[in-house]
């Protein structure tokens, strides 16, 4: 009897178990955000006919590097890069905000301004909750011409990237901009995840002179920091927009190559040391590139399956 009712449940078991979700861009972000699907964190499959499920609202804004995350309300927000630099037209330099209950129906958008004094770009927001404080932490990397004086001219364009943050608890209100990582070098596309007992950021190293353009990790005790103990890459050259999810025992870390042959791939590891690229055995929607992955209910995967 009892392993029949095992029998019985697996079916609903199985229909039950978590999928992934994977939020992208196409072309320059002009015409919003798209999803894809998938059961194994390998073989993703387009939502809604690989049409934006978010279009931008706002004219002439652009949904680069789309980020998503589950609040502690059991909310999900969005962020993304609104412009490649500046606005020249109004001085603004923003961040793209937007909130869901569902994944399917988005509220309003938000432009958030970015504070910066003398910033050329605020690029890939990302944001962690920190639970001690009970706010969010929003990050970015932001080049500030002549911030650092002993690192410029290593970078392409005159770019001279490090990470900075504000907090909010309610995306009304912000603290004022801080430098919240600097590694000694121009960074960009970093990432925040929970390992173990401790803070994992994930991070480009987007150094050309001499030439870098990999991933590198970095380390803290709190997801507020502060971040120590920079390892060496562990990845090829020419790759941005980590995002990193857990699909069983393994973390996959994916990535966009962006230098020919573009493709998007991943790397496989399960203690942080040793890593194996699974690229091949990866499979993405055409033109998919810079997004993040995150784990979704079967439920919540079911509802975007019948967008159309």
């Amino acid at each position: 009897m009892v392993l029949r009712a095992i029998l019985f449940l697996l079916p609903a078991l199985a229909a039950a178990a978590d999928s992934y979700l994977f939020t992208s861009f196409r072309g320059n972000g002009e015409k919003g955000v798209y999803f894809a699907l998938s059961e194994d964190g390998y073989r993703w499959t387009p939502v809604q006919g690989n049409q934006p499920v978010v279009p931008p609202r706002f004219p002439g804004m652009l949904m680069r590097d789309p980020f998503v995350v589950k609040g502690p309300q059991g909310e999900w927000h969005l962020l993304w890069t609104t412009r490649r630099t500046r606005d020249g037209k109004n001085g603004r330099l923003t961040i793209g905000h937007a909130e869901t209950r569902d994944l399917a129906a988005w509220g309003a958008q938000q432009m958030i301004d970015i504070p910066l004094e003398g910033a050329r770009n605020a690029w890939a927001p990302e944001m962690v909750w920190d639970e001690k404080a009970r706010q969010w932490i929003l990050f970015w990397a932001s080049t500030i011409p002549g911030r650092f004086p002993d690192t410029e001219g290593i970078g392409d364009n005159g770019n001279n990237h490090r990470i900075y943050a504000m907090r909010t608890s309610d995306f009304h209100t912000f603290t004022k901009p801080e430098l919240w990582f600097d590694p000694g070098f121009n960074c960009i596309d970093s990432t925040v995840l929970h390992t173990g007992q401790r803070w994992l950021m994930v991070f480009k190293d987007e150094r050309k002179n001499p030439l870098q353009k990999r991933l590198r990790m970095a380390w803290a005790d709190t997801a507020a920091g502060p971040w120590k103990d920079v390892s060496e890459p562990f990845t090829m050259d020419w790759i941005e927009g980590p995002s990193v999810v857990r699909a069983g025992p393994d973390w996959l870390v994916y990535f966009d190559h962006y230098s020919r042959p573009h493709c998007y791939g991943a790397y496989r590891t399960r203690d942080w040391k040793s890593f194996e690229d699974v690229s091949s055995k990866m499979s993405f929607p055409p033109d998919h590139r810079h997004g993040t992955a995150v784990r979704i209910s079967a439920r919540e995967a079911a509802a975007l399956r019948k967008l159309r």
